[in-house]
């Protein structure tokens, strides 16, 4: 008896604990949303006040009329997209490679892929935009996809689960007629849909925040992004007024909340799983 309520005591307070750190992770976020629904003088008020005192989605209206907000997200969607699909696609055959097909020096290949995790991407934006000059892309969106299309930490993701799926799939495949690229298709890809969703979700976001290379790549106010939309209402030298920077933000957000609400169940099962192998 004596047990059974000390395995209870330890039940709730684990989830006292685990209640507290989801709602302290999430205060920024309501923060965020309340400030974006305040009209300006509320935001300022001493001491801070989670509600105005009334409604106001002219923060939305500014954002959405006043700044080619549109056209950012549309940018951001369509760029964000493409990377994850490319990058899903690219990392796919590589990954299928390294865990089905063995060749000479594979491990080491492997791991020289691995190796370029450690190279900030930072470190590469000269060359690539070297690249990406002489081929005449700045302004445009090869410039904004290409480049992003590809990451070894996506290889090294489908690798893992890749080597989960019995090898004794693909010898059947192959003694039907089957060719590797028919494996992968009508085999790998749909056993792998979590880590392939996972890999498309982790593509997406990092696209969708990035701000430096879009800002190298880009002029052309039509081929800007939300982060630098999110930035240039930001602007130090004129008067920031917080629930429109707020109200893009929510905006900015709304996207990724939407996609991980669909996908979470394959996202959390896609990290599970390749993490069981190493």
């Amino acid at each position: 008896m004596e047990e059974k309520r000390l395995r209870l005591v330890r039940v709730v307070l684990i989830q006292l604990f685990l209640l507290a750190f989801v709602l302290v992770l999430n205060v920024p976020f309501v923060w965020m949303v309340t400030t974006s629904l305040k009209i300006r003088k509320d935001v300022f008020i001493y001491p801070p006040q989670l509600f105005g005192s009334q409604l106001s989605f002219k923060g939305y209206a500014y954002v959405w009329t006043f700044v080619p907000f549109a056209r950012y997200l549309l940018n951001s969607l369509f760029i964000s997209t493409a990377v994850g699909v490319s990058r899903v696609i690219l990392a796919s055959l590589a990954a299928y490679a390294f865990a089905k097909i063995p060749f000479a020096g594979s491990r080491q290949v492997f791991y020289i892929f691995l190796g370029t995790m450690m190279i900030p991407f930072e470190v590469i934006v000269i060359p690539n935009y070297i690249i990406v000059k002489a081929l005449g892309w700045l302004d445009t969106y090869y410039a904004l996809i290409v480049p992003l299309s590809i990451r070894a930490f996506s290889i090294f993701l489908l690798r893992q689960f890749f080597l989960q799926i019995p090898r004794e799939l693909d010898d059947a495949a192959e003694m039907d007629g089957a060719g590797r690229l028919r494996c992968l298709f009508t085999i790998m890809y749909p056993l792998a849909r979590p880590a392939l969703l996972t890999v498309c979700l982790y593509s997406f976001l990092e696209s969708w925040n990035s701000f430096f290379w879009p800002l190298v790549v880009t002029n052309k106010d039509t081929m800007r992004v939300v982060q630098i939309g999110l930035s240039a209402l930001a602007d130090p030298t004129i008067s920031i007024q917080w629930n429109e920077i707020c109200a893009a933000i929510a905006l900015a957000t709304l996207p990724i909340v939407v996609m991980f609400f669909f996908v979470q169940k394959y996202f959390l099962e896609g990290i599970t799983i390749t993490g069981m192998k190493a």
